[in-house]
């Protein structure tokens, strides 16, 4: 089975369970969002178009929706059990939404949108396919456009992913999140290639985006943002 199918299963099978578990396992859950969602909606109009890629539950469109309850919504993920919880939460928005079931490896859809968001998905993908989806990316977005990506990254030195884990632990187990889910998590995680802030800028930079940074980063977990 192709590593992207496996993992997409791993994620399917705790669909339901999955928000509820990520708040234990990703410490700070809520700053991570909230830098990404500022950034997202800055200088946007009302009914934006977005593209949301490896779009899960659709936590990142949810959040979305509640600034812009007249957006069009498309999101793209591999799990049709992540999309179906997904479409239960937006359609309580009562915004438009598009499911895409594919694969981040495969063809996006054309847009052109305002607004590209991503979170904790694409580090998944094999290093050359992550940097040849920021290309892909841009090239859907509006002159203008913004892609935002909340991601999982590497330390800068691998020493220092050892420093990461043992923080990440610390603040899980502090968290009271339950030695199963951490299990679960950590067998996905064998799945992860997550690459250093700096890899994340030089791709962005070489896909041809005018601008692009790095807005939050607390260990392993980083928001960056760049403009067509």
């Amino acid at each position: 089975m192709p590593v992207a199918a496996h993992v997409s299963r791993l994620f399917g099978a705790d669909a339901g369970q999955f928000d509820r578990e990520r708040a234990g396992l990703i410490p700070h859950l809520h700053a991570l969002y909230e830098v990404a969602v500022n950034i997202a909606v800055r200088g946007q109009g009302p009914a934006p178009a977005v593209l949301d890629l490896g779009a899960g539950t659709g936590l990142f469109s949810g959040e979305l929706a509640t600034h812009f309850p007249d957006a069009s919504i498309d999101l793209l993920d591999a799990s049709r059990e992540m999309l179906d919880v997904a479409a239960r939460m937006l359609d309580l928005y009562a915004v438009k939404h598009t499911l895409i079931e594919r694969d981040l490896s495969d063809p996006l859809p054309e847009g052109p949108y305002d607004i590209v968001v991503s979170a904790l998905a694409i580090h998944h993908l094999p290093e050359a396919e992550q940097a040849e989806l920021y290309r892909r990316v841009r090239a859907v977005l509006r002159p203008g456009g913004v892609f935002v990506h909340a991601e999982q990254v590497a330390a800068a030195e691998p020493e220092l992913d050892e420093l990461y884990a043992e923080f990440w632990l610390q603040e899980v187990q502090e968290a009271g999140t339950p030695e199963r889910t951490v299990e679960k998590a950590r067998t996905r995680m064998a799945y992860d290639r997550p690459v250093p802030v700096a890899t994340h800028l030089a791709w962005l930079d070489q896909a041809g985006f005018r601008a692009a940074d790095c807005f939050y980063k607390r260990f392993r977990f980083a928001v960056l943002a760049a403009w067509n």
